[in-house]
């Protein structure tokens, strides 16, 4: 399924993998106020959530993308992971050293970057696009091997390998990773200032059914962090409980 809005002769095209989270909706800003056409991909991988889905194209349209594909894939034929898996619980609660501690969380979806990144490359060859922008952090959130600078490295020159404009020196291929060594505060900044509507983003490994964060996942907490660091409030809904203890003024 897609739904088009802007496109403008002459702008470069850029491919954007886009999950209606906080990261990859300041990643779609960023590629925006570069002057790209944005062609924004989002997948349905069997996660427990499509809420995603939803959120993804919200984002899409609000920030003016030439296309929006969502692409249906099942990593749940495979499962191990608390996020594809429904006998693997999401953890809750964990303190902040543990969430930086080595080792690599339940949540991580084993390949997905890989996966998602060959999806992307594959419509940018199609397009004639030199650009594909994901929005992985090594900062805040280390623990998932397909979020360091060696992996994206890793990628761009399996990238240049593996497309036929590459090797016939038609085009060389990017992978922009332009978070890839900030905080969380300072995303949220950067987004902020480039018009970013966090409200409409989610990060929740766990949310309700109706799309409320559960405000104690290690996404929630590292979110909440963020916008603590930012200096203002996250403006997303939080299941009630939750926003009563910690979000509104004592």
């Amino acid at each position: 399924m897609t739904s088009a809005t802007h496109h403008h002769a002459g702008r470069p095209k850029a491919v954007l993998l886009l999950s209606g989270g906080l990261d990859s909706s300041t990643v779609l800003a960023i590629a925006r106020d570069e002057g790209f056409d944005v062609y924004a991909m989002t997948f349905r991988y069997g996660q427990r959530h499509a809420l995603e889905v939803e959120v993804a194209r919200r984002v899409a349209a609000r920030h003016g993308v030439a296309r929006h594909q969502v692409v249906d894939i099942d990593l749940a034929t495979f499962g191990g992971s608390a996020l594809t898996s429904t006998d693997l619980a999401v953890p809750k609660d964990r303190p902040a050293d543990a969430l930086a501690q080595q080792g690599v969380p339940v949540t991580y979806v084993p390949a997905r970057n890989t996966i998602f990144l060959s999806f992307a490359l594959a419509w940018a060859e199609v397009l004639g696009a030199s650009d594909i922008f994901i929005g992985v952090n090594a900062l805040d959130y280390s623990g998932y091997p397909d979020c360091r600078p060696e992996y994206v490295e890793a990628f761009e020159r399996l990238a240049n390998l593996a497309t036929a404009a590459a090797v016939e020196g038609r085009n060389r291929i990017r992978i922009r990773a332009p978070l890839l060594h900030l905080t969380k505060g300072e995303i949220i900044r950067l987004g902020t200032r480039l018009g970013v509507d966090y409200a409409l983003t989610t990060s929740c490994y766990d949310p309700s059914p109706s799309g409320e964060a559960c405000g104690h996942c290690d996404a929630c907490q590292l979110r909440l962090k963020g916008f603590a660091d930012g200096g203002t409030t996250d403006p997303a809904p939080y299941q009630s409980a939750f926003q009563h203890d910690h979000l509104t003024p004592e």
